[in-house]
């Protein structure tokens, strides 16, 4: 018999504007799990041979409960959640596909788009626990394989704070990936985009009070939600290693910040195509509550920009990448515009050509 430990392992990806620790769930080893196992098996042996009926008795209870113990918690899904890989063990919750829910922890599970999870450990507030590394979002699942809400009082998701939006108009859908917190920060949560969709902005009373803004993967149009919302390698630019990032969050005040930049690992030197420019980009676009445009501008347009460059970069990028901010004051909307190269150029020359048109 063998029993499924959550543990963190591992690399370090970095989101150019903070750190970002990929902590895929593994199987932890499970010779020592055996070993026990095989040591209450030689000694249930012997003691049929010359232990009373009581005893046996007892003996299969504690096999009972160890049998119970290995089992699963169930993904909820009755409950509006969007399952992850539901074929894969994770069974639709928002883990690693190889990896179970399974008694004894915390699973989480993705929202719909724009909405925040509002259920983790109470005691949390870190990623992880302290000493042995395990992932306190999303549901408890207990020792008896019944999924509990740490909060009861509260919906398993919650609107986030709104006013930010993604535009698709690169003619294929778009992934944008967001990362799973409180949790192990995979990108496992899909935000799929055919024209538009709305983003999670987290809110100042939310988790951690606040201190951690929603983080995005930008993925390129074409790439499937099953290739961009997952951990992936180097030999392709989708998932861990797409170009651009996104980050949102709002204050206690209704301000809302917002991050666009250049994924750290992208341009890694072992990246094969670190130097290779995509063919689309991404731009925010910026409304005050009057309908007036925000003073800040954040772009990257392949049709000007080069590998790393974009508008207004900001300064301390991690990883030596370059990202810009806008801030959205109270009241006010943006939207990220993913578009095709070009497209933004032919558009800046119809307005140069017919400004009575704009």
């Amino acid at each position: 018999m063998k029993s499924t430990i959550f543990t963190t392992t591992v690399s370090t990806a970095l989101l150019c504007f903070s750190f970002l620790v990929e902590a895929k769930l593994d199987a932890a080893p499970v010779h020592a799990v055996g070993r026990r196992h095989r040591h209450h098996r030689d000694v249930h042996s012997s003691v049929i041979e010359r232990s009373s009926e009581l005893e046996v008795v007892q003996l299969r209870d504690v096999e009972a409960e160890i049998e119970k113990r290995a089992g699963t918690c169930q993904f909820p899904k009755d409950a509006g959640l969007v399952p992850v890989n539901p074929s894969g063990m994770n069974a639709g919750w928002a883990i690693a596909p190889d990896i179970a829910c399974t008694p004894g922890h915390y699973c989480t599970y993705a929202c719909p788009p724009g909405q925040l999870s509002m259920q983790w450990d109470p005691s949390a507030n870190s990623y992880f626990a302290p000493g042995d590394g395990r992932q306190r979002g999303g549901l408890k699942c207990d020792d008896n394989g019944n999924i509990q809400k740490p909060f009861p009082d509260r919906p398993y998701c919650q609107d986030g704070a709104g006013g930010v939006s993604v535009t698709n108009k690169a003619g294929s859908a778009v992934n944008f990936c967001q990362t799973v917190l409180p949790g192990n920060e995979s990108m496992l949560i899909p935000t799929n985009v055919q024209s538009t969709a709305n983003l999670a902005v987290t809110t100042a009373n939310w988790w951690n009070n606040g201190a951690t803004h929603a983080e995005y993967f930008i993925n390129g149009p074409g790439v499937s939600t099953a290739d961009a919302c997952k951990w992936g390698d180097s030999s392709k630019p989708v998932g861990n290693w797409a170009p651009y990032t996104a980050g949102m969050g709002q204050d206690a005040n209704g301000v809302t910040t917002l991050h666009l930049g250049w994924n750290p690992v992208y341009l890694e030197d072992a990246t094969p195509f670190k130097n290779t420019m995509p063919s689309w980009g991404v731009k925010l676009e910026c409304q005050k509550a009057d309908g007036s445009p925000c003073s800040d501008s954040c772009s990257i347009d392949p049709a000007i920009h080069g590998v790393n460059q974009i508008t207004n970069p900001a300064k301390g990028g991690a990883g030596g990448c370059n990202y810009c901010i806008v801030t959205v004051p109270k009241g006010g909307k943006a939207t990220y515009v993913v578009f095709n190269k070009g497209s933004s150029k032919r558009l800046r020359e119809r307005r140069r050509s017919f400004p009575e048109l704009w």
